[in-house]
């Protein structure tokens, strides 16, 4: 008897259902900009996670996962000799802004947990206790549909990493990434019954089978659809 969808195989670098996976069209982005990732022990374990599919883009990029007491799964790299800066607004925090230029790339330490968690990054791990943090500009609201946010400037992991790189390497490396993270949240709502094949704009793979809401099982059906050409 076939599993419900929910209980359905994921990969393990992208979280998709298998069926959806997306890591052969990954793209490998080269930056000047180093980003560490410190997750929360509890982030590392959601399906809805974006912090590992960024590491998964960009070979110049590490995970650390923290967990009590600061704890983390192996130690965080030595900063000597860069420019390291946390990207959380906190009460210090100065415009990202602020950090283009001067003397070699910044290396970008980016919390990876909801809201509460990711504050707390910089006072779990003393390693980040003294460094500067730094804050985005103003732009478009969160478009991660599959979690709930009680403010809408608040972005997913994926896309402050997009926002932050499009600043301190150019718009082509954000575009890169939010088409990432777009087709992830398009692939997973799909699979949900929350958006119909034809509001697929980034594709999906051939053979994918849409959610029945009702019964809990993928099933063929009308909705059925095949890879289309994005948007431009």
């Amino acid at each position: 008897m076939p599993g419900r969808f929910h209980d359905a195989p994921r990969c393990v670098r992208c979280r998709l259902h298998v069926g959806l996976c997306l890591c052969a069209s990954l793209p490998s982005i080269e930056t000047r900009t180093r980003v560490l990732v410190v997750m929360h022990r509890f982030e590392d374990r959601k399906p809805t996670n974006t912090g590992r599919l960024v590491a998964a883009c960009l070979p110049n990029s590490d995970v650390y996962v923290r967990g009590e007491e600061s704890r983390m799964d192996r130690p965080l790299e030595s900063f000597e000799g860069v420019r390291p800066v946390v990207l959380f607004p906190g009460p210090t925090a100065r415009p990202l802004a602020d950090f283009l230029g001067g003397d070699g790339p910044v290396t970008l330490v980016v919390p990876d947990g909801n809201w509460r968690q990711a504050g707390k990054t910089s006072k779990r791990v003393r390693e980040l206790a003294s460094l500067p943090c730094a804050a985005l500009p103003h732009g478009p609201p969160s478009e991660y549909a599959l979690r709930r946010e009680s403010r809408p400037e608040r972005l997913s992991t994926m896309e402050a990493v997009a926002r932050a790189l499009g600043l301190l390497e150019g718009p082509e490396v954000e575009a890169a990434l939010l088409t990432v993270f777009r087709t992830v949240v398009e692939r997973a709502l799909w699979a949900r019954g929350s958006l119909r094949s034809a509001d697929v704009v980034h594709g999906l793979p051939e053979g994918a089978r849409p959610h029945d809401p009702r019964s809990g099982l993928s099933s063929p059906g009308a909705d059925a659809c095949v890879p289309r050409t994005p948007r431009r």
